[in-house]
């Protein structure tokens, strides 16, 4: 069987020179695993965005994929895995119905890495709703990392619909998952089936530390 891919799907307003998505790839390159590692710049309209993504799931339907969804990147991921049984997702802080939050984020925005501008328009919403999972019937292959501290999202949104899946559940922190690096070796764990994650020791958030 040809080696696990890892593609790590980012979230709304971020591109692949995210904090979390360079810190994964320092460590699969100091891992020798740098060629199994990918993380594509996805387009602000969801649906190009899923076709970018599933077009990548499609070329490696030989092999074994996880995918490490941040955010908005977890909706995403929750709906090809719901879809292609070769993927598996990491879920970190993910959106459970980001057509909602986004609401309030209508008008002019701008990309933080890229600064693109654009209009968020309800059509992008209309193109979320349609990507919704109401259950998640894999549970087995997902993996919830969240902080209780998130100021964006509603944690709980997500341990409730993946209720049935393994978790790591962390008082404090914050949306942009404080100390990621200590949830690496969970992430290669659950590539290889294994479930092995830390306790889920209290960490300040940074609006407290």
């Amino acid at each position: 069987m040809k080696k696990t891919l890892f593609i790590y799907v980012h979230g709304f307003n971020s591109s692949p020179h995210s904090f979390k998505a360079r810190m994964l790839g320092q460590m699969m390159t100091q891992w020798g695993m740098a060629d199994q590692y990918q993380v594509p710049e996805l387009s602000h309209w969801p649906d190009e965005a899923m076709a970018t993504l599933e077009a990548l799931v499609k070329t490696h339907s030989d092999r074994p994929v996880v995918l490490i969804g941040s955010s908005l990147g977890g909706y995403y991921s929750t709906w090809l895995t719901e879809r292609y049984f070769h993927v598996r997702t990491v879920l970190v802080n993910p959106a459970v119905t980001p057509y909602r939050l986004l609401e309030d984020w209508l008008g002019d925005s701008e990309n933080l890495y890229t600064h693109e501008q654009y209009t968020l328009t309800r059509e992008h919403l209309e193109q979320l709703i349609a990507l919704d999972c109401e259950r998640v019937l894999r549970p087995e292959a997902y993996l919830l990392l969240a902080q209780a501290a998130d100021e964006t999202l509603d944690y709980m949104e997500a341990v409730r619909k993946f209720a049935a899946c393994p978790k790591f559940v962390q008082p404090g922190g914050s949306h942009g998952f404080e100390q990621f690096e200590n949830l690496i070796p969970s992430i290669l764990a659950f590539a290889e089936g294994r479930i092995d994650l830390p306790e889920e020791t209290p960490i300040a958030s940074p609006q407290s530390s």
